[in-house]
């Protein structure tokens, strides 16, 4: 049901300590804006929740008037879940707090607190979560989903450093989740999405992290054959404190890159160490860039582990047109190279992307069955992006996407990590996410959302009684 009356909101407004924002305030436009500017979604009031009693407040005001519920943290859900058009957008962002405990080498995070947030507040003791590679990023959003980035193979996954979750579900009850209390709920949320209830903060156990070693290797596109055959060997057996993310892009118009190769289409290999750098272990162990074929440029420098997360930040900024779709992979095979070498050649704009990034090393040793993130099996979590600034070329970047997923999808595991499905993907393909996990989770869905309240997300509908 949606509500369409701005003055139907006037209760939830005088109950909230948060604002409620409808069409009718000037600020709407940018309350409603997320991530991705290829959504254009107008929901009937965004309310901006300051803490768990507004959570609270707003999920009674939408139970008690039948509005449909959408909930918002960092706002950078792909297919925009985040919006209903003439519903209800429960908005976490006011929640943006991290408190450490270095004794404990605990963090507590608000629920719309983004990565940019989290960083700051642990590089202060030397520490960090393994979590995204874009400081823009909700927490929230990134942990639900599992979560992967620059020190997934040192550390593991996001959701395998989350030990506590303070959750409000449905019914308004407020719960706090852990290995002793609720277990079966805590392990839904490492990876289930949004379907269970509120998470108006995280406790994540905290992993040593400071200065990193960062390198950016980049090769003419012609070379991309080459390069991803020698990459697919290479990173698997490479030590587990070196990531490194592979790529096809066109090279950014400015530093580190030179100017004679701005705009060229490469491939590329993006690498985070966390080894020693004294030593000058890192040029050692990234000697060997030049075995594939010679690099067009190599970069490498030791960087303050926030300052690497916001690497990506100026290029990619809110309101970009993007279309994206995922799959999860345990091996390159040679059909699979020819994929990448041909889409790589027929990049549509100058942002468009596909990345492969590792999800093995220490996110291997845990089982596929200890957390709702299903495959502990797969090396790599491919994500293919059409991006560009011109809503002109929206059509243009969904169609190379699409084709370069159709044709890849059959070298596949099957299944794809989901903050990388699109909205119209369907059932069939979320239930592909969680492979065995999928039926527990269905009963997890049923014990605490046993009405399917939060369906605005990758939907994992109750099973039945």
């Amino acid at each position: 049901m949606s509500v369409t009356e701005a003055t139907t909101f006037d209760s939830l407004r005088e109950s909230l300590r948060g604002r409620v924002v409808t069409p009718q305030d000037t600020d709407y436009d940018e309350a409603r804006s997320v991530y991705n500017g290829m959504i254009d979604r107008r929901p009937a009031a965004i309310a901006r929740c300051a803490g768990a009693a507004d959570v609270r407040t707003t999920l009674a005001f939408a139970r008690e008037t039948g509005t449909d519920l959408a909930v918002r943290g960092g706002g950078h859900s792909g297919p925009g879940l985040c919006l209903i058009d003439g519903g209800l957008t429960l908005d976490l962002s006011p929640m943006r707090w991290v408190r450490v405990d270095p004794e404990t080498q605990t963090a507590q995070v608000g629920g719309g607190a983004e990565l940019a947030d989290l960083d700051h507040e642990t590089h202060a003791f030397g520490l960090g979560v393994p979590a995204g590679i874009m400081s823009t990023t909700g927490v929230g959003g990134l942990t639900l989903g599992g979560g992967h980035g620059h020190l997934t193979r040192a550390y593991g996954l996001t959701v395998d450093s989350l030990i506590a979750a303070d959750v409000v579900l449905a019914d308004g009850t407020l719960v706090t989740t852990t290995e002793k209390e609720h277990p079966d709920l805590l392990w839904a949320l490492r990876g289930g999405g949004g379907n269970f209830g509120v998470v108006t903060s995280f406790t994540f156990r905290l992993r040593p992290v400071h200065t990193v070693g960062v390198a950016v290797t980049v090769w003419p596109v012609d070379r991309t054959a080459e390069v991803l055959r020698w990459y697919r060997e290479f990173l698997p057996a490479a030590p587990e404190n070196l990531n490194g993310f592979f790529a096809v892009l066109s090279v950014p118009p400015g530093p580190p890159f030179p100017e004679p190769i701005h705009g060229q289409k490469m491939c590329a290999v993006v690498w985070c160490y966390t080894g020693d750098l004294e030593s000058g272990r890192l040029e050692d162990v990234l000697s060997v860039v030049n075995d594939p074929a010679p690099p067009a440029f190599h970069f490498t420098t030791p960087m303050p582990y926030p300052a690497l997360q916001t690497m990506f930040d100026g290029l990619l900024p809110k309101g970009l047109q993007w279309y994206w779709r995922g799959d999860f992979f345990d091996g390159i095979p040679d059909d699979a190279v020819a994929v990448h070498e041909r889409y790589a050649h027929a990049l549509p704009t100058g942002l468009s992307t596909m990345h492969l990034y590792p999800v093995d090393g220490a996110a291997h040793r845990v089982s596929p069955g200890d957390t709702a993130w299903a495959y502990r099996d797969a090396v790599w979590s491919g994500v293919i992006a059409g991006i560009d600034p011109d809503p002109a070329n929206a059509d243009l970047i969904r169609q190379w996407c699409v084709d370069y997923w159709t044709d890849l999808h059959p070298h596949s595991m099957g299944g794809s990590y989901v903050n990388f499905l699109g909205e119209s993907e369907g059932p069939e393909r979320v239930r592909s996410t969680y492979r065995d996990n999928y039926d527990r989770l269905t009963t997890v869905k049923r014990a605490y959302d046993p009405d399917n309240f939060f369906h605005a997300t990758q939907n994992i509908p109750p099973s039945p009684a």
